[in-house]
């Protein structure tokens, strides 16, 4: 039988009240944070969640604090600012940075979590909260191997596919890599069907072609609700946060003098869009942005 542990929780937005719900199904006991930008706590509470207001709290009965925030600011600020993780942290304990955030920024999260005697994995996710309300995500987990194995078993709670990538921020480098190849399939197919708008080819027509070729794949699948009927279910990902994430890959490609050429079009598209877009705008939307209304 698995251990039962004593979990925090830091993030439950979308991605965070999944994970959450698949800890307390599987007999883990559960507190999470307060914070405005939380989905609503009812069910977890109904669950047994716990709620603190203070992250040195919460981290001070956790075993295991697991963190689901937007960035690297955010990760910098839950674990190090006043009344932050690390100020109640007990020796011994796991940090799990779930985030998307910039690697070498996880590298020094990691430093400062060692001393104060603890350990900290990196594992950002993959798929969507539909996947996350299913126990079914991908984790991409960078960290010493034997508490990566220890904690195997727990993440298996919310995940389906997990992989070690190697050492502590190369779980982050990964998602990076991996975001940067799906968003910019993405930006490509929107561009090419904002092109294909100006000339007359049937949104059915391209998506069929594309589909039976080489243009065919999850990005295309994806983006299909939006391009035949206007739907935006099958990606709820933001322009605002796919353009944070491809800004956290250059930084990360130019701190490895990587070339970046293609990833700096990419960026400079969705930053456009951004500019453009009202608030809270979907990926598939991108689309929309890029055709025929956005003509001078």
């Amino acid at each position: 039988m698995m251990k039962k542990t004593n979990i925090g929780m830091v993030g439950i937005g979308m991605m965070g009240h999944g994970i959450a719900s698949n800890l307390l199904k599987h007999g883990h006991a559960l507190a999470v944070l307060e914070h405005e930008g939380n989905q609503p706590l009812d069910a977890l509470k109904a669950a047994g969640a716990q709620s603190f207001t203070r992250a040195s709290e919460l981290a001070a009965r956790s075993e295991v604090v697991i963190l689901v925030l937007t960035g690297s600011p955010q990760v910098e600020a839950v674990l190090t600012g006043a009344d932050g993780v690390l100020a109640g942290l007990r020796p011994g304990s796991v940090v799990i940075d779930c985030s998307t955030a910039i690697p070498s920024s996880t590298v020094r999260m990691a430093q400062a979590v060692a001393k104060a005697g603890s350990t900290m994995l990196d594992a950002p996710m993959t798929r969507t909260p539909k996947e996350a309300a299913e126990g079914r995500l991908n984790l991409l987990v960078g960290g010493d191997r034997d508490v990566f194995d220890a904690s195997r078993a727990l993440l298996a709670c919310f995940a389906e596919n997990i992989t070690h990538v190697g050492a502590v921020g190369s779980g982050h480098s990964m998602k990076l890599l991996h975001n940067y190849v799906s968003l910019g399939s993405v930006a490509l197919i929107a561009e090419a069907a904002a092109c294909a708008q100006r000339n007359g080819v049937a949104p059915e027509v391209f998506v069929d072609v594309l589909a039976k070729g080489g243009g065919g794949g999850i990005a295309l699948e994806r983006l299909k609700p939006y391009l035949l009927a206007q739907d935006t279910s099958g990606l709820r990902f933001s322009i605002a946060n796919a353009s944070k994430d491809m800004g956290y890959y250059q930084t990360m490609a130019g701190d490895a003098q990587a070339h970046l050429a293609i990833a700096a079009a990419v960026l400079a598209t969705l930053q456009d869009a951004q500019a453009k877009a009202a608030p809270g705008s979907l990926l598939p939307e991108l689309v929309s942005l890029l055709g025929p209304a956005a003509k001078a």
